[in-house]
């Protein structure tokens, strides 16, 4: 369907990316909306720079009108678990950032004495895993530390993001690990239902917020149904390629698709659209989560050795728009999913993911009908996606952070602009 904008000329302090004299930028038919505030992304750096890094990652964020990301506590070397590795990790990300950056910290076994430092150093909030992360260095959490944490972070009015996949036991029969559904067989369903379990327990037993990252399977939503109606404060998100993707059409062998928790079927990926419409998943973002070349392990084909991540940082948001476009989401969709719910997890809702007054001025101008491939001007550090080949709707024509434009049809302002985002600790917190 015909989408009609009306046309808009508003003033931006640096029309041609290279120069500060305030212009009249006129976007003609374009739609202009809040910045996309992408909390869930992986940049890496320090330590696994070779993988991804501020400087690469927020020029693909900036290309895909993304305003605003969170750096996730892991893979970077040392992981954001201690304040004083938080403050290494924001020396490294000075004067490399395209755009806005925040930043979660994280929660590993006996840290807990870290939590309310980083709180009041501006974290956005912590993440921890129920289940091996991938990496040594970010160890998952038992019952005991998970306690531990909620102790101390009830009256913080922070929020504890989970990866919600447990350990349960599982047939161990041999099959072709070149195979995508041996990858899906070894992560059930039943892997994230349990530890959402677990999840709403804690969460209603403390009354601290709580947040399902990346849910790839519709079976917990009932869990999270039920806790909601009993006051738990727990929000869920998922992510493009659980929305985009399914299990029936991975080709044995491309490793480029695989992401914990995997993609599920095609029947599983319309029961998740279906929850996004009716308000029961809260949020989309990308779980940008790239790797050198050699770790997704192409050569061989082997799902159960490849390293489980996705790059998508770039294309979101005309990710999100072709599949949700012909579901009967609407453009105010996009802009709740895509930037008002990330903003308010992350505590950025006062100044990010809306066109309000007081608000920061970012933009993002972008044509929802024209068509084009993923192929060659990909800005993130390594270019394996399963996105490669795809045709999508929706064009990124300009970016504009804080009222200064930051990319514009392929070309990218000549130095950083963005800023870190330190989260002012809640007004309760002042007796910390």
């Amino acid at each position: 369907r015909k989408i009609k904008a009306t046309t808009i000329q508003f003033v931006i302090t640096n029309v041609s990316v290279h120069t500060t004299t305030p212009k009249v930028l006129d976007v003609g038919d374009s739609v202009v909306m809040p910045g996309i505030v992408d909390c869930h992304v992986h940049v890496n750096e320090p330590g696994r720079t070779s993988w991804e890094g501020f400087w690469t990652a927020t020029r693909a964020a900036a290309a895909g009108g993304v305003t605003t990301i969170v750096d996730m506590p892991l893979n970077s070397i040392p992981p954001t678990t201690t304040l004083s590795n938080f403050h290494e990790k924001l020396r490294e990300a000075t004067g490399q950032c395209f755009v806005d950056t925040a930043f979660w910290g994280g929660v590993i076994p006996s840290n807990q004495l870290e939590l309310r430092p980083m709180i009041q150093a501006g974290v956005a909030g912590f993440k921890c895993f129920l289940i091996h992360s991938g990496v040594d260095e970010f160890p998952h959490v038992v019952d005991y530390d998970l306690h531990t944490a909620m102790k101390q972070l009830q009256g913080t009015g922070s929020v504890l993001l989970f990866h919600a996949e447990r350990e349960v036991e599982k047939p161990t029969e041999e099959t072709d690990p070149s195979q995508y559904s041996t990858f899906l067989q070894s992560r059930p369903d039943i892997m994230e239902t349990e530890a959402i379990r677990i999840v709403t327990e804690l969460c209603l037993q403390y009354q601290v917020r709580c947040h399902i990252v990346h849910l790839s399977s519709a079976k917990p939503l009932e869990l999270i149904q039920k806790a909601r109606q009993a006051g738990a404060p727990l929000t869920v998100e998922t992510t493009h390629h659980y929305l985009s993707l399914c299990a029936e059409n991975i080709p044995a062998g491309a490793t480029q698709f695989k992401c914990c928790p995997p993609i599920r079927g095609s029947i599983n990926r319309e029961q998740l659209w279906s929850a996004l419409k009716s308000g029961q998943i809260d949020m989309v973002v990308s779980d940008h989560s790239p790797c050198t070349p050699d770790l997704k392990k192409l050569d061989s084909g082997d799902f159960t050795q490849a390293w489980g991540g996705i790059s998508s940082l770039q294309f979101g948001l005309p990710l999100f728009w072709s599949s949700a476009s012909k579901r009967g989401f609407q453009l105010s969709d996009v802009v709740r999913l895509l930037s008002r719910k990330t903003a308010q997890l992350c505590g950025l809702d006062s100044r990010k993911g809306s066109l309000a007054p007081g608000y920061d001025a970012d933009l993002v101008v972008w044509d929802p009908e024209r068509e084009f491939e993923v192929k060659g001007s990909i800005h993130h550090k390594n270019k394996l996606t399963p996105y490669l080949g795809l045709s999508l709707h929706g064009v990124v024509c300009s970016t504009i952070l804080r009222g200064r434009l930051v990319y514009r049809d392929g070309i990218f302002c000549p130095k950083p602009l963005g800023t870190h985002l330190l989260i002012p600790p809640k007004t309760n917190q002042a007796q910390l």
